[in-house]
């Protein structure tokens, strides 16, 4: 009987040493390594994905232009709101030097569509499946727009819902 209450003490203490090594290992990693993020002022990570067309979208091919690069999800209930407000100044902004492209953050690509088709949107959309885009660009939360300028320059990063007086000031500022 006494064997049968050291061997569980034992097994016990070793899924404890096992569990406080997971979480002091994640707490490391996440609070203590370097993450290398993009800021304001440096230079827009390139990254291939396909549109809902399926056509490849390549970033760098956007050199020239000031790029509204908007990281959103269906699910997003401020993203939601704030995709016809992107697409009216898309209308206005899009033959004056700023490109949109709307990245998803991996949801199926029957949601994205169906939602694209509800909203409206004309501008590119891509799916980033794997989220390597994502992590890339040290997306969170929901929705994150970077601005980026005609030489590919990170000029602002703004989180949150826009209102469309914010978007066409924002489409101001990289317009070539």
């Amino acid at each position: 009987m006494f064997g049968l209450k050291k061997q569980r003490l034992v097994v016990r203490t070793i899924i404890l040493i096992v569990l406080v090594g997971a979480l002091a290992y994640t707490l490391y990693t996440n609070f203590f390594t370097d993450k290398q993020l993009v800021g304001i002022g440096d230079q827009a990570p390139n990254f291939v994905l396909t549109d809902l067309n399926g056509n490849q979208v390549e970033f760098d091919n956007y050199r020239g232009k000031g790029v509204f690069l908007n990281f959103w999800g269906t699910w997003c209930k401020p993203c939601e709101k704030e995709m016809p407000y992107i697409e009216n100044q898309y209308q206005v902004y899009k033959d004056l030097g700023v490109g949109v492209l709307a990245i998803d953050v991996g949801e199926p690509e029957l949601s994205v569509k169906n939602f694209v088709e509800r909203k409206g949107m004309t501008f590119p959309v891509a799916i980033d499946e794997k989220l390597e885009v994502l992590e890339a660009y040290g997306v969170n939360p929901l929705p994150t727009t970077f601005l980026v300028d005609k030489d590919g320059k990170i000029v602002d990063i703004i989180t949150g819902q826009l209102t469309e007086e914010l978007i066409k000031s924002h489409m101001e500022r990289i317009k070539p």
